[in-house]
């Protein structure tokens, strides 16, 4: 019989030893749990690309958020799914006070004042290009879209969003909304900068859910290159630079190394974006069967947290919560 030294096994042969020594663990406090927000009453409509997900009236957000928050999950971030004739190339609708976002964020700070709210701002949910900047002679120009996503961020924040989430991967946007949210007193608000968005084939669903998608082209311009690291670190000391509370990787699975970079060389909380694309893989392989879709998304949003992500936006957030209050 082999006489060893080193028996890594010992320290796995019980339940309550593998869990006295484990190294990370998951709570429902990690995530923040993404919301589609419609017009009307009463609506729940499926996506058909994200199954078990689905577009929300305001009544049903509130809802929503409100189960969340009694499974201990205390943030969500908001994102509209904005009608056709409300689109134009200047993304005007984005800062009417009694416009949809706003209206849910009013709501849902009423009904749940300790809920943390993350907006969105980018031109494309309220673009008639589908795109996250202002086109030009099918150019997206960077510096006059600062404008827009200032006047965006400063309208959320007067609505009640506790941080805004820059996601157009424009340059400069992080310290140019970061001195108007200041100048208009909004200097308590915080901004999550979008640090590392890559232009990934994984965004589908979402697009679909919101009907964002660009309506020439792509975004290859101004998302990253899934190919680049130190684009990415470059990314990183513009945005801390400029003032980011927290910075984001997206997507997550894909991105893990980055994700491990960013924890190492940052020097706030880290977040990562489990996206659209990841979430329905995991449910088309569980519809079919394959796999078993609870341990797999534990599994996955463990790998996230392990690499190094503080906060985790994710499609699974309730699914989660339920499982590990069990």
């Amino acid at each position: 019989m082999a006489k060893l030294t080193h028996r890594p096994r010992r320290n796995r042969k019980s339940e309550n030893l593998r869990d006295l020594l484990q190294e990370n663990l998951l709570t429902p406090s990690d995530f923040v749990l993404p919301l589609f927000v419609v017009e009307g009453h009463n609506i729940k409509e499926p996506i058909s690309s994200m199954p078990d997900y689905h577009r929300l009236s305001v009544d049903n957000i509130v809802k929503t958020a409100s189960e969340a928050y009694s499974l201990g999950i205390t943030s969500i971030a908001l994102f509209p799914s904005i009608e056709g004739h409300l689109k134009n190339p200047t993304a005007s609708e984005s800062v009417n006070p009694e416009g949809l976002l706003q209206r849910t964020i009013k709501e849902l700070k009423n009904k749940l004042p300790d809920l943390v709210l993350f907006t969105d701002v980018a031109m494309d949910p309220y673009s008639s290009e589908g795109h996250d900047g202002v086109v030009e002679k099918g150019e997206i120009l960077n510096d006059p879209t600062l404008d827009i996503l200032a006047k965006m961020a400063i309208s959320q924040a007067q609505a009640g969003a506790d941080l805004v989430a820059p996601s157009d991967m424009m340059d400069g946007r992080v310290g140019y909304i970061r001195k108007a949210l200041d100048e208009s007193g909004h200097e308590n608000v915080g901004i999550l900068a979008y640090t590392a968005k890559y232009a990934s084939s994984f965004y589908g669903p979402f697009r679909e859910a919101l009907n964002s998608a660009p309506k020439f082209g792509d975004k290859k311009t101004y998302q990253m290159n899934p190919a680049n690291t130190k684009d990415a670190l470059r990314e990183l000391q513009l945005d801390l630079d400029e003032g980011a509370d927290i910075v984001m990787v997206k997507p997550a699975l894909a991105y893990l190394d980055i994700i491990s970079l960013f924890k190492k060389h940052s020097s706030v909380p880290v977040a990562a974006y489990n996206v659209s694309g990841e979430y329905s893989l995991i449910k088309a392989a569980s519809e079919k069967g394959w796999i078993d879709e609870d341990q797999a998304l534990l599994e996955t949003l463990m790998s996230i947290k392990r690499a190094g992500a503080n906060v985790i936006f994710t499609y699974f957030a309730m699914s989660a919560a339920k499982i590990l209050n069990q």
